[in-house]
């Protein structure tokens, strides 16, 4: 059981790990393309276009198989798409492999995150599920560095073969250890999407967009904070920043333990947590201290959430777990690509506080959010045929 958790966080590791490997890199592969830094920064659209997309696409067209050969499948894929740049391939094509590669990202986070709860007790689902997503936790600290080391020592398209190197080996070990998680009951492809889909899950998934938008606002302009506003300078805002991943990872852990002792009061209280770390920012963010502080708070709840709204989203879909998986991570990309715009036009208007602002408020109405969505219950599902396998999903 350990070791195909540790399997399966190793898969999420080294697929964040090459989402990431790009934006430590971007100035080095434009100059090596001659584009602009703006082209080459498709290819992080591209990536989480996928997610968005391709991810519950995906998992919906596999419903039905088992999850071991879709674990399986989707790392192939992935390694072989990241061979790309080490052919050769022009940045046209690896733009349109990014895309694909989204979405086996997406359907790998859902299948792994439906296998690890099956091989554990209903009571550690949540922190089976955080194991899964903290390898994403993780890779934001060290991806972009990584990427940056790699791309400085051998080069942008020598650095994907030890993405391949590290996909091919979690492929090895994943052959050999994952077990079987045949698809749970008979509700059918149809069923799993109106399961999937039902109004109290979409409000559940509104929650997160709205709070992951407002922390996009705040992060993609947070370097810009951070030395215009707090006064953190230098390699300080390198220290700044691998803090906020650090943060975020022992976030991300913990939320899981949180997410098995009440997942919908851990989303509340990690919403609030996001707010008060940005209304933090903009009160006394002219304090270096305090700026700090309250960013390392702002990763440490932005992450420990992501494993109770993941938990909440499986449980209010019943037996369309498998397919609902898959939707928090879109969620989270459609919340950032939002987040991005409203602080890019805040920034525009006004100034990089009015950002932080901007994230507070959408932070603010995530509370609400957060709070009405608490009495939501799973309906309840009559069936007439035998499921296929009395193990449960990741649902309790």
């Amino acid at each position: 059981m350990t070791i195909a958790l540790g399997a399966l966080f190793a898969g999420t590791l080294v697929m964040g790990c090459a989402e990431m490997l790009v934006m430590g890199m971007l100035d080095l592969m434009a100059a090596d393309l001659s584009v602009p830094v703006s082209a080459v920064g498709v290819l992080v659209s591209a990536n989480a276009l996928g997610i968005a997309v391709g991810g519950p696409l995906l998992t919906f067209l596999t419903t039905r198989l088992d999850r071991r050969p879709v674990l399986l499948a989707a790392l192939v894929v992935f390694i072989g798409l990241n061979l790309l740049p080490a052919l050769g391939a022009g940045l046209e094509a690896f733009i349109a492999a990014r895309v694909v590669i989204g979405g086996v990202e997406g359907l790998f986070i859902a299948a792994a995150i439906t296998t690890a709860t099956s091989i554990v007790p209903p009571e550690r689902a949540g922190r089976a599920m955080a194991v899964v997503i903290s390898g994403f936790a993780v890779s934001g600290a060290v991806g972009m560095p990584l990427g940056r080391l790699l791309g400085e020592a051998v080069g942008w398209r020598a650095s994907f073969l030890a993405v391949v190197l590290a996909g091919t080996a979690v492929l090895l070990i994943s052959w050999l250890v994952l077990p079987r998680v045949a698809a749970e009951g008979d509700v059918g492809m149809l069923g799993q999407l109106r399961l999937a889909f039902a109004p109290r899950v979409l409000a559940v998934l509104a929650v997160g967009v709205l709070l992951f938008a407002g922390v996009s606002a705040a992060l993609t302009y947070l370097v810009p904070f951070l030395d215009g506003v707090a006064g953190v300078s230098g390699p300080w805002i390198g220290l700044c920043l691998m803090g906020y991943g650090i943060a975020a990872a022992a976030g991300s852990f913990a939320g899981g333990g949180f997410a098995d002792t009440g997942a919908a009061r851990a989303l509340t209280i990690g919403t609030i947590g996001v707010s008060a770390s940005l209304v933090a920012m903009i009160l006394w963010g002219s304090n270096p201290v305090v700026a700090v502080l309250a960013v390392l708070g702002l990763g440490m709840c932005a992450a420990g959430i992501t494993t109770p709204w993941q938990h909440r989203v499986e449980h209010l879909a019943g037996p369309g777990a498998i397919l609902a998986a898959s939707l928090p991570a879109s969620a989270g990309n459609l919340g950032d690509a939002i987040g991005a715009f409203a602080g890019g036009h805040a920034i525009d208007t006004g100034s990089v506080q009015t950002a932080i602002l901007t994230a507070a408020v959408l932070a603010t109405i995530a509370i609400a959010a957060a709070i009405a969505s608490r009495s939501l219950r799973p309906a309840p599902i009559p069936t007439t045929e035998p499921a296929l396998t009395p193990k449960p999903a990741a649902v309790h």
